[in-house]
């Protein structure tokens, strides 16, 4: 919890005016209670109008004052825990950004959604009802208890009789609710991931009817949510009831008390102050139990927000996984473009390698390409590039420097890739564009649109290159968005472009083209990873994967001869003519 409150400092001059103004609040508040014992004993008691007027308008004002600084009060904690929001939100969101693909895969998606959100919530009402309830409650007991005992030291015995029992419930309560909270979590975590991934995939569920069976799973997944949060609930409102039926015998307690005493006075001086005491003390008295019932709220808020505060620290704790090293080196500026795999071995944590001994070279303006069954490796090793995985034996070195010895920023500006799924942002195609380089001219775009085969849809859109594409580009074909994901790849014009069976969705025509324009116009570092035989087949050099290990490397017809594995593959999508 301390940790995650610490996050507070950028704003600290606004928590200090939130904490002088509470504090203050409570302050007045002790006054006024006083000021009406003064006005009753002193001045109905003596029958002084002009005291009665004198303390009433010091009255009037101390509330109004009070008024004032209670709207102040609310305004800058209110202002606090937005800010304490906004900050902890893109704290999380930028760590994120920093994580490696592993790192995020550990923690989980819906997970990290769920901890930038609802964990988040929860800590600013924590830290807008602490602000307002936890400062004000010492405030409170310890000023109502002062003045309790300076009107009647007898009679303010009487609270301190239920505290221990109201501290024995929160205790007992909090035993039970820290444990349900922490499932309450998990379980709204499963729930997130669920709903995630049948929303993907609801077009696979209508298509299978499988409706029914998934609208079971999340009645289930959903029940068990319900259920515990309703247990969460009830448990919760348990400690209220109790502490104001304590709270209630104390003061009926002290009432019967008091007239007791009243009943056996005979001075009617002394029974007007009594009373006017008495009222004043009741006052202290419910400052008193309302502090202690703010502390008893607080037994259960505060094991929920530091909960809440564990998981977000968990995420910004993480160390990433793949880290700039602290000498990084430069690029060779004569090279630039050369990508050579050195004795290359890699292997997800906990599971045997995927790739093994590794080499080979992709040279500058040659088209490499990486073909092999499903599950050999292909992507991945594209991946070892970029560096989104790195390399657990050999190395993979970028115009000769090893990619762990440069800067990932560095890194990255030199590649162009293109994802196996195309992945468009919400915005207009310009802007979709413009992440390849933000900075990229009119004719950079338009000739990005022309070699990735985009111009011919685009020009036809209502509004053509300002059109807007919708998040994740639900509004487009997917031929179309990923002829949008490569002209995103083309505008940065970079040494390498990497292109990770990014021509999966495109008809056999377009598909030729677009490699046509990349040949012609592009003087870079191509790498094509590919099912199909007819992308690649007239690549400068095919590297064949076959369970992790490089098989044969050449042209099309060379590893036609040379190699099985390739002429297989090649066999079951070409004809005879084609492989003569």
């Amino acid at each position: 919890m301390i940790k995650a409150l610490k996050n507070l400092r950028p704003i600290a001059g606004t928590v200090a005016l939130s904490i002088l103004f509470v504090v203050f609040v409570q302050a007045l508040s002790l006054a006024l209670p006083l000021l009406m014992s003064l006005i009753i004993n002193n001045g109905i008691a003596a029958g002084d109008m002009e005291y009665i007027k004198r303390t009433g308008l010091i009255m009037a004002a101390v509330s109004a004052l009070n008024i004032l600084i209670s709207v102040l009060s609310s305004y800058f904690t209110s202002k606090t825990s937005a800010a304490y929001g906004k900050i902890m939100r893109e704290k999380i969101f930028l760590k994120v950004e920093s994580l490696s693909h592993s790192d995020i895969e550990h923690i989980g998606t819906p997970s990290l959604i769920t901890r930038c959100t609802n964990d988040v919530k929860v800590l600013q009402d924590f830290l807008l009802q602490g602000m307002r309830m936890i400062l004000a409650a010492p405030v409170m007991l310890v000023g109502g208890t002062a003045m309790a005992f300076i009107l009647n030291a007898k009679l303010a015995m009487i609270i301190f009789a239920i505290i221990p029992v109201i501290a024995l419930i929160c205790f007992v309560v909090v035993k039970i609710v820290m444990p349900l909270f922490k499932k309450r979590q998990k379980l709204t975590d499963e729930v997130n991931s669920f709903l995630r991934e049948k929303l993907s995939g609801i077009r696979v569920i209508r298509a299978f009817n499988t409706s029914e069976k998934e609208d079971e799973r999340f009645e289930d997944k959903n029940r068990r949510l319900s259920a515990l949060v309703l247990k969460f609930q009830r448990t919760m409102s348990v400690i209220l009831p109790l502490c104001i039926t304590l709270v209630i015998t104390a003061l009926v307690l002290l009432v019967y008390i008091a007239s007791k005493n009243i009943d056996a006075m005979t001075d009617t001086v002394k029974i007007q102050n009594t009373v006017g005491d008495l009222q004043a003390f009741l006052l202290y008295m419910m400052m008193i139990v309302f502090a202690v019932t703010i502390a008893a709220a607080m037994f259960v808020i505060v094991p929920r927000a530091n909960i809440s505060a564990k998981r977000i620290n968990e995420v910004l704790e993480i160390e990433p996984g793949i880290k700039d090293c602290e000498a990084p080196e430069d690029i060779v500026p004569e090279k630039r473009g050369t990508v050579e795999f050195e004795k290359v071995t890699f292997g997800y944590e906990d599971a045997a390698p995927v790739l093994k001994n590794i080499s080979f070279t992709a040279e500058k303006g040659q088209v490499t390409a990486i073909i092999g069954s499903t599950g050999s490796g292909k992507s991945t090793l594209v991946s070892l590039i970029t560096r989104f995985y790195d390399v657990t034996g050999g190395r993979v070195l970028f115009d000769g420097t090893d990619v762990k010895k440069l800067k990932q920023k560095t890194l990255h500006s030199l590649i162009g890739y293109v994802p196996q799924k195309a992945s468009l942002f919400s915005g207009s195609v310009r802007e979709n564009l413009l992440y390849g380089d933000e900075n990229a001219t009119e004719e950079r775009l338009r000739l990005a649109l022309d070699i990735s085969q985009s111009s011919e849809f685009v020009d036809k859109l209502p509004d053509g290159i300002e059109s807007r594409v919708s998040q994740s580009g639900t509004n487009l074909s997917g031929g179309q968005k990923q002829r949008l994901s490569i002209a995103r790849a083309l505008v940065r014009q970079a040494d390498v472009y990497i292109f990770d069976d990014s021509f999966s969705a495109l008809d056999f025509r377009t598909d030729a083209r677009v490699r046509k324009a990349i040949r012609e116009k592009l003087n870079a570092t191509v790498i094509i990873v590919a099912q199909r035989v007819g992308t690649i087949i007239d690549a400068d050099k095919i590297v064949v994967l076959d369970e992790g290990e490089i098989c044969g490397i050449g042209t099309h017809s060379e590893l036609l001869d040379s190699c099985p594995v390739y002429r297989e593959i090649a066999e079951s999508q070409l004809t005879k003519e084609a492989l003569s």
